[in-house]
């Protein structure tokens, strides 16, 4: 049985490029474990996923909900913290 997490929707499309991924990364910041960030934008967000896997190594799972050629949305979970130090 699964818990129902929160997601939040953010549409890029409208936010000037240069704030994107700032606004972006407060917003994944922000999760907690189970929480998930839908990001729509105009273009494929590989830049973004790139920058996210150097950035923040294996927190995130990212999953394509639409690819283009228009709009590509996409879902990133924030994962569970390892349990145990």
């Amino acid at each position: 049985m699964s818990e129902t997490q929160t997601t939040y929707m953010l549409d890029v499309r409208a936010i000037a490029p240069r704030e994107r991924h700032p606004r972006i990364f407060a917003l994944l910041d922000a999760l907690k474990a189970g929480e998930a960030l839908i990001l729509t934008n105009d273009h494929a967000p590989e830049p973004l996923r790139s920058h996210l896997t150097l950035t923040r190594p294996n927190q995130f799972d990212w999953e394509y909900l639409e690819d283009g050629p228009q709009v590509w949305r996409v879902q990133i979970v924030r994962r569970a913290e390892p349990e145990g130090d």
